[in-house]
């Protein structure tokens, strides 16, 4: 229900008769290339947790990694919340191993990895690319005078920024004993001086494969944009998907990709076209785990159960 409340928001700011147009001429060509491009993105991405777990000394097997991977995205394509497939595949890989708890940590570590180097990719573009700068600090100094010039505007960010802070400095003074596994698992598994290398590349390779799905996506409908500018808006709209409140990101997604499109001075339905593809690409490239599913391939044998 959220996703499609979102999701009308959108069609009111958008031109819909613009947004249809534009996706019914979508070229195949592109799309397939989208397609290919989502096997090795699995696939690193599989490596990536199979890395993880190995360095706190769980056994995964790549084959079953790569299974595991695509049976949770695609069940991160079907319910809401985006993240109950990897909460599955966590529990199977504990359930395999007689350490759920660990499992679990290996998969937050591994899906914060990727966000980590997403973060960074988006960073530096908002440094570098000035139309969105600009119109990020526009929006900002807008928001800045409808909360009250001078005095009372600075107390009201002060105070949010205390609210946000407080809770976690709290916690961190008081850690509870699941943080300390995590800060454990997190030296072993992530901030290893022998590990911490091929935790970055393999994430920011990953990152890299979703902006190249996105700019086939952008091509796939024609739009003459420049890569670097596809490049350079992409990141913040990959983000939006994080934010675990909709099906598959649909609605954030499309939410982040309009207002981004509007700061950096582009129309909004292009950006919202674009989105949608994304989506749509990213629905078929999980179509294996659906046969991951079928197939009960992801089913604990009998003998791990005990």
């Amino acid at each position: 229900m959220f996703t499609l409340i979102i999701l009308g928001c959108v069609a009111w700011l958008v031109d819909i008769e613009a947004l249809l147009v534009r996706l019914s001429d979508l070229s195949a060509q592109w799309l397939i290339l989208a397609l290919l491009i989502s096997i090795p993105q699995v696939i690193l991405s599989a490596w990536r947790w199979q890395l993880t777990a190995r360095h706190m000394g769980l056994s995964l097997p790549l084959r079953t990694a790569i299974s595991e991977y695509y049976l949770s995205i695609f069940l991160n394509q079907m319910l809401p919340g985006g993240v109950t497939g990897d909460l599955g595949r966590a529990w199977r890989h504990g359930t395999r191993d007689a350490a759920h708890g660990a499992a679990l940590r290996a998969v937050i570590i591994e899906r914060a990895s990727g966000q980590a180097a997403l973060l960074l990719v988006a960073l530096a573009t908002l440094l570098i690319f000035t139309p969105l700068r600009h119109g990020l600090i526009e929006r900002f100094e807008q928001a800045n005078l409808m909360l009250g010039a001078g005095t009372q505007g600075q107390y009201a960010l002060l105070a949010m920024a205390l609210a946000i802070m407080l809770p976690g400095v709290w916690v961190y003074r008081h850690p509870p004993h699941w943080l300390h596994a995590l800060r454990r698992d997190l030296r072993r598994g992530l901030w290893n001086r022998r590990l911490w290398l091929r935790q970055l590349v393999s994430s920011m390779a990953i990152v890299l494969s979703y902006m190249l799905v996105f700019i086939c996506c952008a091509r796939a409908l024609g739009e003459s944009m420049s890569t670097t500018t596809l490049m350079a808006l992409t990141p913040p709209v990959l983000m939006a998907m994080a934010i675990p409140v909709s099906v598959a990101g649909w609605g954030i997604r499309e939410s982040a990709a309009a207002l981004v499109w509007i700061l950096a001075g582009f129309p909004a339905q292009q950006g919202v076209a674009i989105s949608m593809t994304y989506g749509a690409v990213i629905l078929l490239s999980s179509l294996p785990g659906a046969v991951v599913l079928l197939l009960g391939r992801h089913v604990t044998p009998r003998h791990a159960r005990g």
